[in-house]
């Protein structure tokens, strides 16, 4: 089996689809709206076959997480693999000057990865890695 996809809930639909997009390449398709409940989403296809469905319908209720900087169960990050350690550095410092924090990195890791770690416009975290 494979991972199909990843859902998440925002109230940024544009936003978030154009920092998929642009920062990681993914491809969004069309806008799809339930008029009768207001939903709303994107799939976001990326080269790999993954897809990220990005959601919104009004009576979500925020998360209650600091996901920043605290730990917590439940999803905490979606990975991007990088194609070299000096693509993880380039996407680190493209961030960087867009405006986006990095958390922690670029780093070795004990698992042996070259990563670094960041947080999408809504505040999830995102690594980017590449397998040493």
């Amino acid at each position: 089996m494979n991972l199909e996809h990843v859902a998440l809930w925002t109230e940024n639909l544009e936003t978030l689809k154009d920092y998929y997009s642009r920062y990681f390449q993914g491809k969004a398709n069309t806008l799809y709206i339930n008029p009768k409940t207001g939903f709303k989403s994107y799939f976001i296809s990326f080269q790999s076959g993954a897809r990220l469905e990005i959601m919104q319908m009004p009576g979500i209720p925020d998360n209650q997480n600091d996901r920043k900087q605290k730990q917590h169960l439940g999803l905490i990050h979606l990975a991007f693999g990088a194609a070299s350690k000096k693509d993880v550095d380039a996407k680190a410092l493209e961030l960087l000057e867009s405006g986006f924090e990095i958390l922690k990195g670029p780093r070795i890791t004990g698992d042996n990865y070259y990563e670094f770690e960041t947080l999408d416009p809504d505040g999830n975290r995102i690594e980017v890695t590449f397998r040493l």
